[in-house]
Formats: structure tokens, C-alpha cells, sequence
């Protein structure tokens, strides 16, 4: 089994929270709860990830999602000991370590300002958050792997007040969205790049 992605989100923030809540299948995170995201192959052996975690400890499962290759598991708790307390269930129920997942790799990072009115009644139509509006500045970002999409969102809203348009955590890649003043974006990219340029793992190629 390959572990991808194996990340903790500290503090769910505001908008990211209730992001999850528009899309998450299973038991709704809330905002200040601790996360955990993890991300392995072949997708359906995440059953074996959930039964760990949630036979361990009093974690609340909030999505697990099996697509074509990779499977996801969401997490959480106002306990954040609960929540580290799944992820080293998890772990040793895989006979890992967590370097042994794979490090980031950013495929396409984009900052584009004053965006066209049209161009925002795009974005508007397919997204589940927060709504951009013409003129705002636009980011967007591809990860792999796609899990990592949840904390380059949730570091964006850490440090800065930006709208928090979609995000992808799930499948080939990950992706986010976010709109906002260009100030505000310039300070949420600089997050997302040292948040995800600090995570270890196994080199990234794929």
C-alpha cells in the first residue's frame, strides 16, 4: 500500500470548515476542530485506513471517498490528541512511518488581477464556497498529491482574509481557488508555498 498524502490540520479555519460542510459525505466538521487528511493506494484500501482510526479513538469521520486509483479519508476532532492519536493508528495499522508519504509538488500556481466580469461568472458557477467578484484578484493551484489541496487552503485563510472559492482533495490532483484583493492573495500564496514547501516525504516524480 502507498501512502500519498498524511496531513494534520491543526486548527480547521472558518471558511474552510464550512466548505467541507457543502460537499463532505459523512460527518460534518466544524470550525476549530482538528483535521487529518490521508491519501493512499490502491483507493480501496482506505476501509482499512477508517477501521484503524475509528476503532483506535473517538475521531469523527467526515469524508472517505474511493475514486478510480486513490482513496481519501477526513477526520476530526475538537481534541487534537485524538486526532494525532488516529493518525499513529493509522500508521502502524500500514506499517509506515510519515515520511514515508510522498512530498508536495506543485504543478501550476497562478495569481491573475482584476479579473474580467465574465471570467468571474465562471468561476461563480462551479464553485462551492465563498463567490469572487470582477475586478478581484484570482489564485489557483495544482498539487500532487491532491489531499495537500486541505492545508494550502486552510494556511491561505490563516494568513490572510481571502475568499475561499473550491477546493479539489481528491483524485489525479488537487486544486484551490481563492479570490480576494491582490495584497490578500500575494499573502495567502506565500503561505501555501512555505506550508507545502516544509512538509517531508518521498521524493515526488509522478
Amino acid at each position: 500500500m502507498e501512502l500519498r498524502t498524511f496531513t494534520f490540520l491543526d486548527v480547521l479555519q472558518p471558511q474552510l470548515a464550512a466548505f467541507l460542510q457543502t460537499v463532505a459525505q459523512g460527518f460534518l466538521p466544524l470550525e476549530r476542530q482538528a483535521s487529518l487528511l490521508v491519501e493512499v493506494a490502491p483507493g480501496i484500501a482506505i476501509n482499512n485506513v477508517t477501521d484503524a482510526a475509528l476503532k483506535q479513538t473517538r475521531v469523527i469521520p467526515g469524508m472517505q471517498i474511493v475514486e478510480r486509483a486513490f482513496g481519501l479519508l477526513e477526520v476530526h476532532s475538537f481534541d487534537q490528541g485524538e486526532v494525532r492519536a488516529a493518525g499513529a493508528a493509522i500508521l502502524e495499522r500500514l506499517g509506515l512511518h510519515e515520511h514515508d508519504r510522498l512530498k508536495p509538488r506543485v504543478l501550476s500556481q497562478q495569481t491573475i488581477t482584476g479579473i474580467d466580469g465574465h471570467h468571474a461568472a465562471l468561476i461563480n458557477r462551479m464553485r462551492h464556497g465563498d463567490m469572487i467578484e470582477e475586478y478581484q484578484t484570482l489564485y489557483t493551484l495544482e498539487v500532487h498529491p491532491a489531499a495537500y489541496a486541505g492545508i494550502a487552503a486552510n494556511e491561505a485563510e490563516k494568513a490572510a482574509p481571502i475568499r475561499l472559492l473550491e477546493v479539489i482533495t481528491f483524485g489525479a490532483v488537487g486544486r484551490l481557488w481563492l479570490g480576494g484583493g491582490e495584497a490578500e492573495i500575494a499573502e495567502a500564496a506565500k503561505a501555501i508555498e512555505k506550508t507545502l514547501a516544509a512538509i517531508d516525504g518521498r521524493e515526488n516524480r509522478g
